[in-house]
């Protein structure tokens, strides 16, 4: 016992890697594929139908296959307008555009978490009306522009001292909240951006540009290039070492957060991380966004494919809708799923390791190789976007095809 205690701070800094998310969702899809979940079958034979879905998007949406990673970047557009590259072009120093850029991001992927089918932005400078996470993105834009973020009330920036202070009423303020246009998970989400602006300003490597604020990663990281690379896996160890005490604390091992990580009584490991079934998607979703800032200052980021696919309601609800995945009740669809519940923990731990089955059948149908199309391509271009439309096609909200309660932290 004494052993076990002792080695469990290592246990759980294990699993505080894509690598771990990757391992437990592979031993999740072979207790599918043996039968054993309670919640989910799984048919292999159905996917390739999944990917000729998922290669009729990407012809439809990328016709030259240029495809862009799948990054927050995406979703600042409106009106035929990229809102995030206007934003960081009025900028002149490379230094602060990184930061800039990182502020943007960070903020912006933390208030990412599923909106609800009721909420709608209108974006009074385009004219348009957005929902979902087009809405959330430039929402999030807005009230970096009109300086919410910043301590000065008017920097189109992030700081720590105002993150901080961060209130339900200054979201709600700036999405647009009403009884008419309810946003989900409004105090989950103030939450979280009070709890970085507290870990960052309690960091002293957010404060390499000035005052501590988010975008102070953008120099750490930089920093840490050799010969002008960076990992795509060293992107998410630092968010994970850095901006991990910004998650709720639902699970510790030896004394450490694990963040979004859950139980499972099947998942056996034996040790002491017996039980145990990690995701990081929030964390997973932010380090993809943080690629192309890099990139934008002349650095190189590789091996992208070291980061997982994320288990959230789209590519999760591509599998199920094309009967990859089956409820093995198929009433508990329609009931109210936590996410800490067997269901969902099965679920997201299925569409990671299905994603990453499914890319290769996408690349075959394609004709390009793995490094011509990682998975952030495929995410992309790809089983998110399928999973969208597949949404629309089969359900009137265009929601998930399983309900999920959430917090505003996780999905």
């Amino acid at each position: 016992m004494a052993f076990a205690m002792l080695d469990a701070p290592r246990a759980a800094r294990s699993l505080l890697t894509a690598s771990a998310v990757r391992e437990r969702a592979a031993k999740m899809l072979t207790l599918g594929l043996d039968g054993k979940l309670t919640a989910f079958t799984v048919d292999l034979d159905r996917l390739p139908a999944a990917a000729d879905v998922v290669v009729s998007v990407i012809r439809d949406n990328y016709p030259s296959l240029a495809i862009p990673f799948h990054a927050r970047w995406r979703h600042f557009t409106a009106a035929g307008r990229d809102l995030g590259r206007e934003f960081l072009e009025a900028i002149a120093d490379p230094a602060e555009r990184g930061r800039a850029a990182y502020d943007l991001a960070i903020v912006s992927v933390l208030l990412d978490a599923g909106a609800g089918m009721g909420w709608r932005y209108r974006d009074a400078p385009t004219g348009t009306e957005l929902s979902k996470s087009e809405g959330l993105a430039v929402a999030s834009l807005r009230m970096i522009e009109a300086g919410t973020f910043s301590s000065d009330g008017c920097s189109p920036r992030a700081d720590a001292a105002r993150l901080k202070t961060i209130t339900a009423g200054d979201i709600a303020a700036g999405f647009q909240v009403s009884d008419a246009n309810p946003l989900v998970g409004i105090e989950g989400r103030a939450q979280l951006l009070s709890r970085l602006g507290t870990v960052v300003e309690a960091d002293q490597a957010f404060a390499r540009g000035g005052n501590a604020r988010p975008g102070g990663l953008f120099d750490l990281l930089a920093a840490s290039a050799e010969d002008g690379a960076i990992p795509a896996t060293g992107i998410l160890a630092a968010v994970l070492s850095h901006l991990g005490p910004i998650w709720p604390s639902r699970v510790t091992l030896g004394g450490i957060s694990l963040g979004d990580c859950w139980h499972h009584p099947l998942m056996r490991s034996g040790d002491a991380t017996d039980g145990l079934v990690p995701f990081h998607k929030l964390s997973q979703w932010l380090s993809y966004s943080l690629i192309e800032p890099l990139e934008w200052s002349g650095l190189t980021v590789t091996h992208v494919d070291g980061l997982t696919g994320l288990p959230e309601y789209r590519n999760g609800g591509l599998f199920v809708d094309t009967g990859v995945l089956a409820l093995r009740d198929a009433a508990a669809a329609a009931e109210p799923n936590t996410v800490d519940g067997a269901l969902v923990v099965e679920w997201r731990a299925l569409t990671v390791a299905l994603l990453d089955r499914i890319a290769p059948l996408v690349r075959d149908r394609l004709g390009l190789s793995a490094e011509a199309f990682p998975l952030a391509r495929v995410l992309e271009g790809g089983t998110w976007s399928a999973g969208r439309r597949l949404a629309r096609e089969r359900r009137a909200d265009g929601g998930s095809p399983i309900r999920v309660v959430s917090d505003g932290t996780v999905f």
